[in-house]
């Protein structure tokens, strides 16, 4: 039996460069969680997500949902781990993540990721496709396609799409411009 999920404080040190004072959001109000995944090679895994403190409940029992019904996570790393806390890095190494303190791009405004109140799941299989047709991460231009069935991909109404969106997060898939497969926020 894998451990149970695990939640911890963060301080800023630990949040690396996800985090810096400007940050709208400081590290008090955010949680380590530990989960369990189902990893793409069907084995179980262990990784991490920073989130609001608000939502570590909810985030608990989605992972736990998500384990139990065999849905796929490549990686769940916190962005720390990618030099600069590269959004791009992150996704093309399909890493699954939560807090990055970040502007939504193109934008002068926080993304809910600052927040710790936005998850990106498998991004480089269900990747950001913006208003012109640029395909973020880089290297998902094949995932695009929306008509394939690939492991971890998200389409509407899929049971994991619905073990955040059944618990009052909206899904990124369903907005009419931009799509962003990957990305659960809770306002």
């Amino acid at each position: 039996m894998p451990p149970p999920p695990s939640v911890a404080t963060v301080t800023a040190a630990e949040l690396g460069t996800t985090w810096r004072p400007d940050c709208p959001l400081g590290p008090e109000r955010l949680r380590r969680v530990d989960l369990n995944h189902l990893g793409f090679d069907g084995r179980t895994h262990r990784g991490a997500v920073v989130v609001h403190e608000e939502l570590v409940p909810q985030v608990i029992e989605i992972f736990e949902h998500l384990y139990r019904m065999g849905y796929p996570i490549a990686k769940m790393r916190t962005v720390d781990a990618y030099p600069g806390a590269d959004d791009e890095l992150s996704m093309r190494d399909n890493n699954t993540s939560a807090f990055n303190c970040r502007g939504i791009p193109g934008s002068k405004s926080w993304s809910y990721h600052a927040y710790g109140r936005a998850i990106d799941l498998n991004p480089l299989v269900n990747p950001y496709i913006g208003r012109s047709g640029v395909v973020e991460p880089a290297n998902a231009g094949p995932y695009a396609d929306r008509n394939r069935i690939d492991p971890g991909m998200l389409h509407a109404g899929d049971p994991a799409v619905l073990a955040f969106t059944d618990r009052g997060w909206e899904w990124g898939g369903g907005w009419r411009t931009p799509k962003d497969y990957q990305h659960f926020e809770q306002p």
